[in-house]
């Protein structure tokens, strides 16, 4: 699923739903910013399928804490590094009350230890669905759009980065993502 549709951006754009001439491009604009967007926040704002990440109990642990490297919406199986599955009842998720997680910790009860028999890297197993979120929010779809349109009107401009001249008349037109999208991205940006 994107983060935007082709029928929200016409509407954007202000072109007529039987206007279907620059559908294709409309479309090859709509997934490259929405791959824009995944590259300047440094993930992805839809869930993955589910996929199985593995982690070092050296490397990649604090205490009791097993730090993840990118976001968790929901933890089907956890596997320890001795093979043992670690079941629900035995950890976890933080941060409490919120998505995406980052954390698995141990109960304390349970009297667990993160842990390897042979070799620690990539010794422990995390299968889950993996992402910023279940899907886009209006704030990230919006970001696609107006990203996406920005490059639209692009193909028309007979100049690019210009320098401002403002008593003689010229627009700045800046290279790459517009000024407002990183203002309204940086707050999802991945800062590790």
């Amino acid at each position: 699923m994107a983060y935007a549709t082709l029928v929200e951006l016409r509407s954007y754009l202000g072109i007529a739903a039987a206007d279907t001439d620059d559908d294709v491009l409309l479309a090859r604009l709509l997934v490259s910013a929405q791959k824009n967007i995944d590259g300047y926040c440094g993930w992805s704002f839809e869930a993955s399928g589910a996929a199985t990440r593995y982690y070092s109990p050296i490397t990649d642990t604090e205490g009791d804490r097993l730090v993840l490297d990118m976001p968790l919406l929901t933890l089907t199986t956890l596997t320890n590094g001795d093979a043992d599955v670690i079941t629900a009842t035995e950890y976890y998720l933080e941060p409490a009350n919120t998505t995406p997680k980052w954390y698995v910790k141990l109960r304390a009860s349970a009297g667990l230890a993160w842990t390897y028999t042979d070799d620690h890297e990539q010794a422990i197993s995390v299968a889950g669905t993996w992402g910023h979120m279940t899907t886009a929010d209006a704030t990230i779809t919006q970001a696609c759009l107006r990203w996406a349109g920005y490059m639209y009107r692009q193909k028309d401009a007979q100049v690019f980065d210009v320098t401002a001249q403002p008593g003689a008349g010229i627009i700045t037109i800046p290279k790459g993502m517009p000024e407002d999208v990183k203002m309204t991205l940086s707050a999802y940006r991945r800062l590790c």
